[in-house]
């Protein structure tokens, strides 16, 4: 066997991790989701004007779902899924936190509603990954219906103006 041959099969074996039809529709799928779950938070975001929107919310959807999805993949036992997903938990905390801002006053902060929806965003896309796809667009919609919704009625701040 020559060279190219060889480079050929080595490539055709690094790529065969998607090569049953089933395998590849259900990944495309469930990736899919997440982008147009984390989408569907981060627009919200984004007409409202906020730093997190659309493709930060659709990022931390996806990315949620691609650890638990590849590792899913591999067959890893449900201990190694419970500290993937508590791994996305606190590593999220990170990237929330960097949206948040304190005034000088304590009731002068801003952001927090940004990182609960990118919050809401990993742990739907923990959902998507785990193949649970209509818990996932249940959540979503839940979730903006409180973003869109809540601050109208609930709102002091909204009743205000």
């Amino acid at each position: 066997m020559g060279v190219v041959e060889r480079i050929l099969l080595t490539l055709q074996e690094e790529f065969s991790d998607l090569g049953e039809v089933e395998r590849l529709t259900r990944t495309a799928l469930r990736l899919l989701l997440a982008i147009v779950l984390g989408g569907g938070l981060g627009y919200e975001r984004e007409v409202t004007g906020k730093a997190a929107g659309i493709r930060t919310h659709m990022l931390v959807c996806v990315g949620a779902a691609l650890f638990v999805l590849a590792l899913e993949q591999e067959g890893a036992g449900e201990d190694a899924l419970s500290r993937v997903i508590q791994g996305i938990a606190s590593g999220i905390g990170f990237l929330c936190a960097g949206t948040i801002l304190k005034g000088h006053s304590i009731s002068d902060v801003k952001g927090l509603t940004t990182a609960a929806g990118l919050w809401s965003a990993a742990a739907i896309g923990v959902t998507v990954g785990l193949g649970l796809e209509a818990t996932a667009i249940l959540a979503t919609l839940m979730t903006v219906l409180v973003l869109h919704v809540v601050p109208t009625w609930l709102d002091p701040k909204s009743s205000q103006k």
